[in-house]
């Protein structure tokens, strides 16, 4: 007895021991200062406030957003492991994000609740219950708090009241309250490259009125025959609703305080939106940075192609599911690539995935359920596998160490003790974690097939028992 309570103190304070020494060599790539960086958190006492801008709530979660918060969900974890106190903040765009950057277009709600013949309010829940039914699948933690934009306007007006007494705000005449970027020297200060793009004449202000090409709307009006369902009264007289990016500035003002440390996003966020964040935020505080850590994700390609519903490759965790595969193969998929570089989705490789989960799930089935001591080998891999995860999220070099690990000569029980630990963060789901509730295409057919065989029609009972396992399902027949 004393021999194993002394190998599991051994076990902690070996751990206790690395998180110590990690937790003061974590790196990040920041995009303002475009460079890797050592993190410091909030202050002393090890707070980290963290900003991830979330989800437009105008149709279905695809495998693009799955990755880019999956990887967020590696980034909180990791932190967390290495002592950081995080506090995560997760938007709900919910109203206010127009089809077009120059201010034009339709509401991404308005245009989604056409298209679905259903109400705004109806269409933003149940995008919003299925982008979290995508995020439990996946593994991914649910955010501290989930904070919707529509239960946010008081705080988005304030906000664009305040820049407006500051003098960084003008008006249009029938169209909205716009900021004025020639009132600060550094806009743009995020991606000089693209700012000058925007200067050429890429973006050119297609709104009557705009000062500068690069004038943002903070609220807009509500125009004559509009009807619009989401709209609130407003200072100005006009009935109208919010911009897209007051919405961030605001929220993460409310719970992380003027300034944050960590704010993610997608890469295609960097020119306008994130960069039209920081001047807002920056204006109406007078504190800079606004950020300290700006982190971007690389997009997702389906077969060498921007994932779009054009081109059939939309794709969703529903259709995951029902082509046979456990969300945290996707999952293991998404580890094997940083990041920060562009990846290249098919299905023969989420095949191969999938049959790498399953051999590495069949691995774990072998070790035993004893948890032990590490040696000093059992330590180096736990270094080396925390160490490229606090490298700026190396994951797929953490992913590669684990499969060492497995292959090495270490007593099972070192191996289980390792894998649980590095499990905290990949979330593989293996055991009870792995059951994913079936799709509605799955419970149809299993309601069919239960209807049949009550008429005794057992051919189709037969047939529809082969579509259940074409789509990965074993349907097991008992009292």
């Amino acid at each position: 007895m004393i021999g194993i309570l002394f190998g599991i103190f051994i076990t902690f304070f070996f751990r206790w021991m690395v998180q110590m020494l990690q937790s003061m060599s974590m790196h990040l790539y920041n995009t303002l200062t475009r460079q890797i960086e050592q993190f410091t958190p909030n202050d002393s006492n090890n707070n980290v406030s963290l900003y991830a801008c979330g989800l437009t709530v105008y149709d279905y979660t695809h495998l693009g957003h799955l990755r880019k918060y999956t990887l967020d969900d590696v980034l909180v974890r990791t932190l967390r492991h290495a002592g950081y106190k995080v506090k995560f903040v997760q938007n709900i765009t919910d109203v206010g994000h127009l089809v077009s950057d120059a201010d034009e277009g339709e509401d991404k709600l308005e245009k989604g609740a056409k298209k679905y013949n259903k109400s705004v309010w109806d269409i933003a829940k149940e995008f919003e219950e299925y982008f979290f039914k995508s995020m439990d699948s996946m593994g991914n933690l649910r955010p501290d708090i989930s904070c919707r934009a529509t239960e946010h306007i008081e705080a988005q007006i304030a906000l664009v009241k305040k820049l407006e007494e500051k003098g960084f705000t003008y008006k249009i005449e029938n169209d909205g309250i716009y900021f004025d970027t020639s009132k600060l020297t550094d806009y743009g200060k995020l991606n000089p490259q693209s700012l000058g793009d925007l200067k050429e004449g890429e973006r050119i202000g297609v709104v009557a009125g705009k000062k500068n090409p690069t004038d943002f709307a903070l609220w807009k009006f509500e125009r004559p025959g509009e009807n619009r369902q989401m709209i609130w009264s407003s200072p100005w007289s006009e009935r109208g609703f919010p911009g897209w990016h007051i919405e961030c500035s605001a929220m993460s003002m409310q719970y992380l305080g003027e300034q944050i440390a960590i704010h993610t996003g997608g890469i295609d966020h960097i020119p306008v939106h994130h960069t039209n964040e920081i001047a807002q935020s920056e204006a109406a505080t007078g504190k800079v940075p606004f950020v300290r850590y700006w982190v971007h994700h690389n997009h997702l390609q389906v077969d060498g192609e921007k994932m779009s519903k054009s081109l059939g490759n939309f794709f969703t965790i529903d259709d995951v599911i029902e082509r046979g595969f456990n969300p945290r193969a996707l999952r293991l998929l998404f580890l094997q690539g940083h990041y920060r570089d562009q990846m290249n989705f098919t299905w023969d490789s989420l095949s191969a995935a999938q049959k790498a989960w399953e051999r590495l799930n069949r691995l774990l089935q072998t070790w035993g359920s004893e948890q032990v001591g590490l040696s000093a080998t059992g330590i180096r891999f736990q270094r080396t596998f925390f160490t490229a995860l606090e490298d700026d999220l190396k994951t797929a070099q953490a992913v590669a160490t684990v499969w060492v690990m497995a292959k090495s000569d270490l007593p099972d029980g070192e191996k289980l003790t390792l894998f649980k630990q590095f499990d905290e963060i990949l979330q593989l789901g293996f055991g009870a974690e792995s059951k994913v509730e079936p799709s509605d295409v799955v419970r149809r057919l299993i309601t069919e097939r239960e209807q049949a065989r009550n008429k005794s029609d057992w051919k189709l009972a037969d047939a529809l028992r082969e579509k259940l396992a074409a789509l990965g399902h074993r349907v097991v027949d008992s009292k």
